[in-house]
């Protein structure tokens, strides 16, 4: 695994653009101490298997760098149990790296002990948010960003983002009172092509989604297990939950290339594949 990047320079224009670059930590703290969703609710007694779920991420990892991804690695610290969760901490839109501005105090730690981190690697970041906005709310394509309002991203960041994106549209969904992101129900894996659990938005919002996209609905269980929150990593090629096969036949049967991955003690703690990887370039 690569110590630092090989240049200073992030990118992001789709989310499905071939991934040349991520950051992750490894889940080697993780623990389920705030219930914050139905997912976590329903593991926290038993909680996270470390030994598993470093396995599991293990495996996750070597995926990616099999498919020229440059895998670069935040060191995991103790008190942040959902550090493995870098998607939220930061989000790259076209050449700009923004810094989240965390909601809930068992993250709030996570952008401090990010930011020295960009510093020492010579990644320049914008901090303009006086608002709450977490990356899991981002949806990232081409002039479009689709932003969630939930509990973790407020009206004033969206506000606060379209002033930072002049040339952008910044598209705001707003997501029902148990959903934590919006990478939870919605994500764009293709060129028009997106997976969506439609029970999670208003039927304005849905309308809107049906005119930009072909959508793919996802089931209760399939979003229970996490089933919208894949990695798409370019060229037609999706990670994916290996116990979500509906839907992974159907993302096949449309031509993506399926990897199906174990990631079950991930998702224990209300995250996947996308929730795990902060990508700091996206190529052309």
């Amino acid at each position: 695994m690569q110590e630092t990047p090989t240049d200073n320079k992030v990118h992001c224009r789709t989310e499905y653009s071939p991934l040349s670059r991520a950051l992750v930590v490894k889940p080697s703290f993780m623990k389920i101490t705030e219930v914050i969703n139905e997912t976590q609710k329903y593991y926290k007694r038993n909680n996270i298997n470390i030994p598993l779920a470093l396995q599991q991420h293990e495996e996750f990892v070597d995926i990616l760098e099999k498919n020229d991804v440059e895998v670069l690695e935040l060191p995991a610290e103790s008190d942040l149990p959902e550090q493995v969760f870098t998607r939220d901490i930061a989000f790259v839109i076209h050449n700009d790296l923004f810094l989240g501005s965390m909601n809930e105090q068992v993250r709030e730690k996570e952008t401090t002990r990010l930011e020295p981190w960009l510093h020492d690697n010579k990644i320049s970041l914008e901090n303009v948010f006086t608002g709450s906005i977490e990356g899991g709310d981002v949806m990232v394509d081409g002039s479009t960003i689709w932003v969630g309002r939930s509990g973790r991203t407020s009206a004033r960041a969206v506000d606060e983002l379209q002033a930072r994106l002049p040339s952008f549209h910044v598209e705001a969904l707003s997501l029902n009172d148990d959903i934590l992101h919006l990478d939870c129900v919605f994500n764009i894996i293709g060129e028009g092509v997106a997976l969506v659990y439609p029970p999670a938005f208003t039927s304005n919002d849905f309308e809107k989604l049906k005119a930009s996209y072909h959508l793919i609905p996802v089931t209760n269980e399939e979003q229970f297990r996490m089933g919208p929150n894949v990695l798409t990593i370019g060229h037609g090629k999706v990670i994916s939950l290996h116990a979500n096969e509906r839907l992974n036949r159907i993302m096949k049967s449309k031509g993506f290339q399926v990897i199906p991955v174990e990631f079950s003690e991930i998702i224990k703690s209300g995250g996947s594949f996308r929730c795990c990887t902060l990508p700091l370039r996206r190529e052309e």
